[in-house]
Formats: structure tokens, sequence, C-alpha cells
């Protein structure tokens, strides 16, 4: 796979909670229908003139195969009874291929959490930790009591360590009374890290839990809140449950079960706790209100507290939201990447750009570009019955120019309007002709729509892909005036001027025009990926029509005969 380069989508401002674009698209592509219905009654005609045993660690993402499994933790050593402190605040640093972790000294915490082979949309390498936050909201690893609020007895204190190999380290404090101690193992070629805690007073085991607050992941986008979440898999509902800042309430809220994996997201990557057998496992999510990287207004982000137990003793993943990653370390990690309503179409939909991307081309705006062919032309035959209709309506024009002529006048309320549409159904009826068939082009394309918008929405394979000019498929084009938009509005009126007319009187053609500036507005601030699919799906009907029209005439049919004039009396 190709490394990521700089740039990400950005999410919609955090704030009131606004329609997904899924829903505005739905909206907008439900009034063009309504509009294609309804234009012909609501515009006159003018007169004739849209914790168990623990298993071994599994491999999980390089770019090379993976050598080894992630390095086991040394079983905890008994609990001291006088006291261990360290003299001094220290930071210890751990480094491998893919990232770079800062702990310090001072409650054993995360001071840094960097991917080394991911980039911010800065350029910088990624910092997952959201830095504006931690002096208020705490740092990652802290420790939290049952009550969801941070022990300061622990937090603040000064733990004695030992860095017991190259990518080891362990941190231990008691007072005589209160003692804890943390140790961490990162993997020197995967995102796992294997993770202990232990927590008594008085010899006591302390239920507690381990924190990361704040936010989490790229804090460089636009609106970085809204799209961070905490998660868990629901082992006995089968199920991905997904919960906002919003969601957390004053306190926080904890829940508790049998869970694969937990823990917090972004849009792309993820810090997720596997545990251990079959024992049960809590998670509590919180919200604190703090800045971020961009946004210097605080506003509420989500954390969580992982745990809940005396002893925690785990497999941590802190990394990219790729498929095949998260497919090495556990299957049921690949739930991590929602592709939402129509997941049945998106999946394919990703794994098919992602097969042509490896296999031949190894460019995603390439892709997009074929497998949009592919589907036009997996989608022709059902084109091609829609055409015919209209080429047939086109023709029973002037038949229903009669009818519409013999109740011209008449209110919508009259009902002799029914009898009208009768006429005309009963018309269509006889020749074969589907009244809706104008609409199926565009009907068909939508579902595509929506996968392709989902996949650019989480795939983090396609973030930061470049194509031709374009910087990156899954965000907006970075020019002033938009290339791909503009086309897609060119070739929408141009594919509208091929289609059959249906006999649209010009007041009715009028309203049809403004049907390419509406698709042109919804897709202007989309993501490039998205436009360029339409695009290339605009190109190929034209390619089509032209065949179309020249390969197939519907055979003509009678006039009607015009309605016979009344005789004036004498």
């Amino acid at each position: 796979m190709s490394t990521p380069t700089p740039g990400n989508p950005q999410p919609n401002p955090p704030g009131k909670k606004e329609l997904s674009m899924e829903n505005r698209m739905l909206i907008a592509f439900g009034l063009m229908a309504l509009i294609l219905l309804a234009t012909p009654y609501i515009v006159p005609s003018p007169k004739k003139d849209k914790a168990g045993k623990r298993p071994p660690a599994k491999a999980a993402e390089t770019d090379a195969p993976a050598k080894t499994s992630a390095p086991e933790v040394a079983p905890p050593v008994p609990v001291p009874t006088g006291q261990v402190v360290g003299q001094k605040e220290e930071t210890v640093a751990l480094e491998s291929d893919l990232y770079r972790v800062q702990f310090s000294s001072r409650g054993g915490a995360v001071r840094s959490w960097v991917l080394k082979k991911y980039k911010d949309s800065q350029g910088r390498p990624l910092e997952l930790v959201n830095l504006k936050a931690a002096g208020k909201a705490g740092y990652p690893f802290e420790v939290l009591g049952k009550d969801r609020k941070p022990l300061d007895a622990v937090n603040g204190a000064l733990f004695a360590w030992r860095q017991t190999s190259p990518l080891a380290v362990e941190f231990e404090f008691s007072d005589g009374k209160l003692h804890c101690r943390k140790s961490f193992e990162l993997s020197s070629d995967s995102y796992l890290t294997q993770v202990s805690s232990l927590l008594t007073e008085v010899g006591r085991p302390v239920q507690h839990y381990l924190a990361w607050r704040g936010g989490f992941g790229d804090s460089t986008v636009l609106g970085a809140a809204a799209a961070q979440h905490s998660v868990y898999y629901d082992v006995g509902a089968a199920k991905l449950q997904v919960k906002s800042a919003g969601d957390a309430g004053d306190g926080g809220v904890a829940e508790r079960g049998n869970y694969s994996f937990a823990g917090i997201e972004d849009q792309y990557f993820a810090a997720v706790i596997l545990p251990r057998g079959d024992a049960p496992f809590e998670i509590a999510t919180l919200a604190d209100t703090v800045a971020d990287a961009l946004e210097e207004k605080e506003q509420p982000h989500v954390g969580v507290g992982l745990g809940g137990e005396a002893e925690l003793r785990a497999t941590l993943f802190v990394g990219p939201k790729d498929m095949d990653v998260l497919r090495r370390v556990a299957p049921k990690l690949e739930q991590l990447v929602d592709f939402g309503w129509f997941a049945f179409f998106a999946k394919p939909l990703f794994l098919a750009l992602h097969w042509f991307n490896d296999k031949y081309i190894n460019n995603y705006g390439w892709s997009i570009v074929i497998v949009t062919v592919i589907i036009n032309f997996l989608l022709l035959p059902l084109k091609i019955t829609s055409l015919k209709s209209m080429k047939k309506m086109q023709v029973l024009q002037p038949q229903i120019a009669a009818i519409n002529e013999k109740y011209k006048g008449m209110s919508l309320r009259d009902p002799r309007k029914a009898q009208q549409n009768q006429e005309v159904m009963e018309l269509y009826k006889k020749h074969g002709v589907n009244p809706l068939g104008g609409c199926m082009p565009m009907v068909l394309q939508i579902p595509f729509l929506f996968a392709f918008y989902k996949v650019l929405t989480v795939a983090i394979e396609l973030r930061g892909a470049a194509w031709l000019w374009v910087s990156d498929v899954s965000r907006p084009e970075d020019l002033g005036i938009r290339i791909l938009p503009i086309a897609m509005v060119a070739s929408q009126f141009v594919l509208q001027k091929m289609t059959p007319s249906t006999g649209m009187d010009p007041a009715q053609q009028k309203v049809m025009l403004f049907m390419p500036l509406m698709f042109g507005f919804m897709f202007y601030g989309v993501s490039s990926g998205l436009v360029l699919y339409w695009l290339t799906g605009n190109l190929v009907a034209i390619g089509q029509q032209l065949f179309f029209n020249r390969m197939y005439q519907a055979q003509p049919v009678a006039p009607a005969k015009a309605p016979a004039k009344k005789r004036e009396s004498r």
C-alpha cells in the first residue's frame, strides 16, 4: 500500500447537531424528483403560438511484512511496603519505525503519541494527543477513580521508572499507603502496545480507569471534535456502539460488558484496548470543554476511561483505521471503519478501488475513474430500457398534447382532471412507456453516489491520495476556483440537452435548466473524489447517449385525432 500524504477531509464544525451529508443528499434528490414529477402540473402550459489468559499478540500493520509479535509485559512485582517515588520529573521517549511516544515520570502518563508515517493537515507528523487540552483535561493514561474523577494523589506524583528494553518502560509510585504501578511495552513492527496498571490502597485493590481525555486524533482539521467518539464492540449485541461528547452528560457515563475492544477514535485513527479473555470490561465516556490545535474557542471533546478493575493487563492498539491493519490485529476491529447505510454498496466499492490501486494503477483517482466506467457499463441494459421509454414518450407527445388540449383550462381540483390523467396513463400503457423512465438513469446512480461518499469519508487509504492537480481526493480542491465541479455542471448541461425531450413546454424546460446548477451547488464543497465520480459518469453517459441516438429510432405513432369542434347553435 502506498504511504498516505498530508491532508484529510474537514468535517462540519461542531455546534448544533446538523444533518449528515447522506441526509442532505437524500433531501436534495427527493426535491429533484418532486420537481421532475410536479413540474407538468405546477407550471401551466402556454397557449399555442437532485481478564482471562493472555493470548499471543497478533501482528499488525507495517509497510513490510510483520516479523515478530508484540513483546509480552513482565508479571507485576509484589506491592512494596515502603515508599517508592521519583526524585524529579523526567521524560522517557520510546521510538520505533511506526511511532514515537513520550512519557513523563509525573503520573507515569503519556505526553505525546506521534504516528511517524502519517501527516496532519499541516504536513507535520501526526500528533494524536490534543496538547492544548492536556493542561485542563489531563494527559493520556492518567488514573481516574470509579467516580470518573482524576486521582490527583497519583497523577501529580513523581513515579520511579526504569526502561526494561528499548521499547518498554515501567513506572511505580508508593507513599506507603497508596501504590500504583504502570507498564508499557511497544512493538517494534506493529501498532500494538502491551499495557498494565495496578492500584492498591493499604494493600487492598482499588478499582480505577486509565484515561484518554480532551479529544483524540488529528486536531489540526476544521471541526475535529465533531469526528471524535468513544467506541466499543458489544459481543452480546454483535454491534459497534459509538458515543459522542454530548452523550457523556455532566459526569460521564460508564458501560460494562463483554467487549471485543473499547476506546476512542476520530475519522481515520483509533486508540482501543483489546481486553484479555471473557471477563467484563468497562468503558466510561467523558466530555471536556477544551480548545484544540486549530480552534481557539473551547468546545466539548470526547474522552474515555478504560478498565474499571484494580488491575488491567491488556493489548492496546493505537494507529490508523486501515482495513488491512485492523484485520491483522483482530477481525472485529474492521468494524471501526463504518460504511454507514450503504455498506452493502460501499464496502465492495472500496475493495474494488483498493484492488485496482494495488494491483494495476497505484493511484486512487484513476481507480475512481475506472470503477465508475465499469459501473456505468454494468448499468447499461437498464439505461437502454429507460432511453427507449423516453424515445417513445417523445414520439407520443402529439397525442398527449391533444389530451391536454381537450382538458385545457380546468383547475387541478376539477374531478375531470383525474380523467385526463387516466387517459394519459392508458396511452402510456398501450405503447409500453414508463412515465418515470427519464428519472431512472439518475436514480440508478444514487446508491453509488452515497457509497463513494462513505468510502471517501472513512477510508484512510484515500486520505491524501493525489490525482493530477488534486492534492487529496478525500477533500475539496485547494484551488480558488474548483475545476471539477465546474466541469461537472457543464457536462450535466450537455447531457440534459442530448437526452430526448419528453415534450416539456418552454416554461417547464426553464425549470429543468436549474437542475445542473443545483448539482453544482451541492457538489462544490464535497470531496474531489465524489465530484470526479459524478463527472466521469456524465462523460460516459454522453458517449452512451450519442451511440443510442444514432442506433435507435422509435417507431412513429399515428397522430391523434383532434377533438371535434362543436357547432355553434343558431
